[in-house]
């Protein structure tokens, strides 16, 4: 795509801005919370909320890390203040560098959308010409609106699940030109001022593809009640961008992303419509809270990726906590009501198309409205989103702080009928599972709680390896899980203490893990697999080394470190996996050697190799054949920090404890 008006040009008007700029951000700071520290509406969620004192990690200007994070964006949602002062929200894109970095702390956009009836696209270049009777757009005329505009931006790769949020001010921009279907080219500056990147986790993953819209606008104004293609989008939506203000002078824009229909409309009348939506627990800044906290009012864009049509909505926030959020959403302890002022819904509007490639293991069920369930005659319970139910039926404790677990699942109803799973085809052998223990341990809100401050923000929805391969019985809808893990926080301490002759029951949220980390065997693979474990980190392998052990055991190697406390797992795990003992070479650290010497000397006659220390680089190069061997590696971040240095030059993979 060529500058008509040269990208050149902004460049320069940036680079005569930057040092005007520069002295100019001490005084920035004060008013666009560029600064260590959070404004009153922060605070207060802050407070609300009982989040620990902590540092604002936004960084001053365009962090030269996030550079590339943005050019590679094929997305980035931006958001303005309209005329009263009200948030609005719209998405661009649809190509890997339509928005890069063209000068310190300056962003350049250059990209189609549609100048109709796209909100944003309209306050930015809409200008009022002498005798027009209102704002519009003029091609080729270059809008440099004095001081600059606010203005805020996130740019999003769904397929790498990346995020940067940037604040700032459109500082000049133009419409080049424009279809018969009233689609622009627009060009623009953008000066940033205040930047914080990460990755999410409720993003589900999308491949994302150009596409030439046609936009037509099928609803359009104050106290309009929703059109039904417009509750059809709501009720399939994964993902949606909300814009919010601090005062007129500084802005931020956020995604809320996680299962379809997480964005809830209570009331869909002429004159009240009202949208509800979960706040799931995350990175606990509330940067998008604590906007809404001081100025109640935002601006969402909810796209639909497969039709490009899109809905626009600005209106009036309430935060719900507590007992006011699960009135609205049960189970829920912090969610926002947006009363609508005025929408728009654009029937292909958007420059997109987006399909689906894996939904995030993270996403909690769909929370409905109580007042769904009450329509319906149902009573409140994780929805329609859950894969199965898991129920606890065993429980092996082998130390002190690691336990075996096993769970009978039953298979229950998905969103999508079509697409429910079966046994055979709910996990493959090295994935992980997430779990949903909220209904146990989520007991409502309250201001103080002090014997456990963290569960104030906690979902309770946690991700485990799975340890064994599938077991199933003769059932077909039933099947059994296993999972193997160190006690550690709430969950686990309740799986720790059950009863077992009372049912825990906990709904499935979903499977997943990375292909990369499935261990290839046979003779005819050419791989010698070189594992390596740190601790509980031996659970991908218990789910595979049976297989790997019964077609090649010789192109298989273990190096397993452990602490002396836990040595009972190695005698289970070599119990459960006959022959992989004798390709093991055991690293044991810590106390409590003495007490385990009969169980080290029971190891090392089964054929173990056992060093009492730690594990060095050469224990690990030494192991399969060079050009050969590839290593999985699952340990804590210590080990991994080393195996990273160690392997630079190998073959390597690896998995996580932190999904």
């Amino acid at each position: 795509m060529t500058f008509h008006i040269s990208i050149c040009a902004f460049v320069v008007y940036a680079a005569l801005t930057t040092l005007s700029a520069q002295t100019e951000l001490a005084e920035s700071m004060a008013t666009l919370g560029l600064r260590s520290n959070w404004h009153s509406g922060e605070e207060e969620v802050h407070r609300l909320l009982r989040v620990p004192h902590g540092d604002n990690p936004t960084y001053p200007g365009l962090a030269p890390q996030y550079h590339r994070r943005i050019m590679n964006s094929p997305l980035v949602a931006f958001g303005t203040l309209d005329q009263q002062g009200r948030p609005w929200t719209t998405l661009w894109g649809g190509e890997v560098g339509f928005c890069r970095p063209i000068a310190n702390n300056f962003l350049g956009v250059n990209t189609k959308a549609d100048a109709l009836f796209d909100p944003v696209m309209q306050e930015l270049f809409a200008v009022q010409e002498e005798g027009a009777s209102e704002r519009q757009i003029v091609d080729e005329r270059l809008v440099k609106p004095d001081g600059g505009r606010v203005m805020a931006a996130l740019s999003i790769d769904l397929e790498t699940r990346d995020r940067v949020k940037a604040a700032g001010r459109f500082v000049a921009g133009a419409v080049i030109s424009r279809t018969d279907d009233g689609v622009g080219e627009l060009q623009l500056a953008f000066e940033v001022q205040e930047t914080l990147g990460n990755c999410p986790k409720y993003l589900n993953k999308k491949h994302i593809t150009p596409h030439s819209p046609h936009p037509e606008l099928l609803s359009n104004g104050n106290g309009l009640q929703l059109p039904k293609e417009a509750v059809e989008l709501l009720q399939k939506a994964d993902l949606f961008f909300i814009s919010s203000k601090h005062g007129n002078g500084s802005m931020d824009v956020n995604h809320r992303g996680g299962p379809p229909g997480l964005l809830r409309l209570d009331r869909n009348e002429a004159g009240s419509v009202t949208l509800v939506f979960p706040e799931y627990s995350g990175n606990r800044l509330y940067q998008t809270l604590g906007n809404l906290q001081a100025d109640p009012v935002c601006g969402l864009v909810v796209p639909d990726f497969e039709t490009g049509n899109v809905l626009y909505v600005t209106g009036r926030t309430t935060t719900l906590i507590g007992d006011k959020a699960s009135a609205y959403l049960p189970h829920t302890n912090l969610a926002v009501k947006v009363d609508v002022d005025e929408v728009r819904f654009v029937k292909d509007g958007l420059p997109f198309r987006g399909t689906v490639i894996d939904y995030s293991p993270y996403n909690p069920p769909v929370r409905r409205l109580l007042s769904e369930q009450q329509q319906d005659g149902s009573t409140p319970d994780a929805g329609p989103g859950t894969i199965a139910t898991a129920t606890l039926v065993q429980r092996d404790i082998i130390t002190p702080t690691i336990a075996r677990f096993v769970f009978d699942l039953t298979l229950g109803p998905l969103a999508s009928k079509d697409k429910a799973p079966t046994k055979e085809s709910l996990w493959q052998p090295g994935q992980h599972v997430t779990l949903d223990f909220g209904p146990e341990l989520d007991h409502g809100w309250s201001h103080m709680r002090e014997d456990d401050p963290q569960s104030l923000n906690d979902d309770f929805v946690r991700t485990f390896t799975i340890s064994a391969p599938p077991s199933t019985s003769p059932d077909p809808k039933r099947v059994e899980l296993e999972i193997t893990a160190r006690r550690h926080g709430p969950v686990t301490g309740l799986l720790w203490k059950w009863n077992l002759r009372a049912p825990l029951e906990v709904p499935v949220v979903g499977f997943g893990g990375s292909d990369g980390f499935r261990l290839p065997y046979g003779k005819e693979s050419g791989t010698d697999v070189v594992f390596v474990a740190g601790g509980v980190g031996i659970t991908p392998l218990m789910a595979q080394a049976k297989k790997l052990l019964e077609s090649d055991k010789k192109s298989l190697k273990l190096l397993w470190t452990l602490r002396a406390g836990d040595l009972p797992l190695a005698v289970k795990v070599f119990e459960q996996l006959e022959g992989l003992d004798k390709v093991t070479n055991l690293f044991v650290t810590g106390r409590g050697m003495e007490q385990n010497s009969e169980t080290l000397k029971r190891l090392r006659m089964s054929g173990v190799v056992i060093e009492e220390r730690r594990v060095r680089s050469e224990d690990i190069l030494e192991l399969g054949e060079k050009g050969r061997r590839r290593y999985y590696c699952c340990t804590g971040t210590t080990l991994m920090t080393e195996l990273s240095k160690w392997l630079k030059d190998e073959d390597m993979v690896y998995e996580s404890f932190n999904y």
